[in-house]
């Protein structure tokens, strides 16, 4: 459990990372369309960097509840020029491509890619599974239920945490079997929950770490912090860091944000916590 294989490196998941976020859409919740040129994008990722980010997360494809689907094309369109200006530049071990199309997972590898990052942990796309493990990278799954279009609709749950649970053993044994060796669950935040499942989730968080695998917690600027505080999610950060810290003391290795610096600082006031 303590470490991952990106790309010949080990990096230790016993003390928790930061994941950088890079969206190439246009309509994110909270970024869309912030990124609008190479400056921007390299700008942004040397930034993340310096803050202390171990991953880059990069994504074209909006995942918000009604998000706008788009084509294969448009999402390759958006990511793999992305993904070539990155490694071009830096030198990332653990680059993620965010996608849960295996066509565009196959082609963000090829283009450097040391990570899959999928929200729908293999049920969107047939072939998923077996390229992960064909690749031998690693492979982060999250809960939901439908797709981006339909979650908000898919509530509806006799008792969650079994549930999600039962979700994470059905997927790492699946994934297991297709020759998936490292393995980070995501929770999903927001995805197919609502508000209040989402803090309930978050208060038991530490009962997904029976499947002894590392959690990634993506709550950064979500509704569930700026709708609880009447605000935006450009007026989120302060309660972003917040529940990243309730993240870190439920057990979260990996915390996927849009403030690499604060969630840095979140994180080095945490391991003064565990270690005193």
């Amino acid at each position: 459990m303590a470490t991952i294989n990106c790309a010949g490196a080990l990096i230790d998941l016993s003390t928790p990372h930061v994941m950088g976020i890079v969206n190439c859409t246009p309509d994110s919740f909270y970024d869309g369309g912030k990124l609008k040129n190479d400056t921007a994008i390299l700008t942004q990722v040397e930034k993340m960097l310096d803050d202390g980010a171990t991953f880059i997360d990069v994504g074209g494809y909006s995942s918000r509840p009604d998000g706008t689907d788009i084509t294969v094309e448009e999402e390759l369109s958006r990511v793999l020029p992305v993904l070539d200006l990155i490694t071009t530049r830096f030198t990332i071990k653990g680059l993620s491509c965010d996608s849960f199309r295996e066509s565009v997972i196959k082609k963000a590898i090829d283009h450097g890619a040391t990570i899959v990052n999928d929200i729908s942990a293999g049920h969107l796309s047939e072939e998923m599974l077996q390229t992960v493990g064909n690749a031998k990278v690693p492979y982060i799954m999250m809960h939901m239920r439908g797709n981006p279009q339909t979650m908000k609709f898919m509530t509806d749950y006799e008792h969650m945490i079994v549930e999600i649970n039962h979700y994470f053993s059905e997927r790492i044994a699946a994934a297991r079997s297709h020759g998936i060796n490292d393995i980070v669950i995501d929770p999903g935040f927001g995805f197919a929950k609502t508000r209040e499942q989402n803090f309930e989730l978050l208060s038991k968080l530490h009962l997904l770490q029976a499947h002894n695998v590392p959690i990634l917690a993506g709550v950064s600027r979500k509704s569930m912090i700026y709708k609880t505080l009447n605000t935006t999610a450009q007026q989120a950060l302060n309660g972003t860091t917040a529940l990243n810290m309730v993240s870190l003391m439920n057990g979260a290795k990996i915390l996927r944000v849009h403030d690499v610096k604060e969630a840095m600082e979140t994180i080095k006031l945490f391991n003064e916590l565990t270690i005193n």
